[in-house]
């Protein structure tokens, strides 16, 4: 396995990495074991590998160190993480759920990446599934992309509400193939358009249409809103 190779590490037992990177689908189809229980084992590392990097390497208090956890070990986190390492490049997939992007969907690509954590800390033990969480998500703390992650929607929800303005998000185009489709979203205030977002999934869209409005602040503060 590259992905092994590249990071240095010889397995003691391969088969873990590859339940590691198994769905659901595929793991029903062929009578194997999904990635489920690694991923529950990763999950469980990550946040304590990111609540000793938080509490050693920044004088926050708990409600920040908490805030900041949450940013930085949540689904887009995660997937973010997983396909700049081509995790997804490995999963293995039933028929139906390859042939509908399965290998681009987020929930999944952002599933294996903790799964993989589960499967070096069982193979490798503590410091090796460290090792690997200082390399693909401790450098996004490090260089303070705290907003990177951000619930967009929320905050511009929050700046619309006091004033009882209307909000409203719509999908205005779909392109591409069904394993790689793009979407382009709006967002309204008050029938206005504001914000325009265009991702691989519709939720992540409405997000980037939310983070295009708050960039003109500016000017959504001097329309009073």
């Amino acid at each position: 396995m590259k992905l092994l190779d590249d990071l240095g590490i010889k397995p003691n037992k391969l088969s873990l990495y590859k339940t590691a990177f198994t769905h659901t689908s595929y793991a029903n189809e062929h009578g194997v074991e999904s990635y489920e229980r690694l991923e529950y084992l990763g999950d469980a590392i990550l946040e304590f590998i990111m609540s000793d990097y938080l509490y050693n390497n920044t004088t926050h208090d708990e409600g920040m160190m908490t805030k900041m956890r949450a940013h930085y070990v949540c689904e887009t986190a995660l997937y973010e993480y997983s396909m700049q390492w081509s995790l997804n490049e490995y999963l293995r997939l039933g028929h139906g759920e390859s042939e509908n992007g399965g290998k681009f969907r987020k929930a999944i690509v952002a599933d294996i990446y903790e799964a993989f954590i589960g499967a070096l800390f069982l193979d490798q033990g503590i410091e090796t599934a460290k090792d690997f969480i200082y390399k693909s998500a401790i450098p996004c703390v490090e260089e303070n992309k705290f907003d990177f992650f951000s619930d967009y929607k929320s905050k511009l929800q929050e700046l619309v509400q006091t004033d009882q303005r209307s909000l409203e998000y719509s999908i205005v185009n779909e392109e591409g193939p069904s394993h790689n489709r793009t979407f382009t979203a709006i967002v309204k205030i008050d029938d206005i358009i504001y914000g325009e977002g265009v991702a691989h999934s519709k939720k992540e869209a409405e997000q980037e249409a939310a983070k295009n409005a708050l960039e003109k602040s500016v000017s959504l503060k001097k329309a009073e809103i």
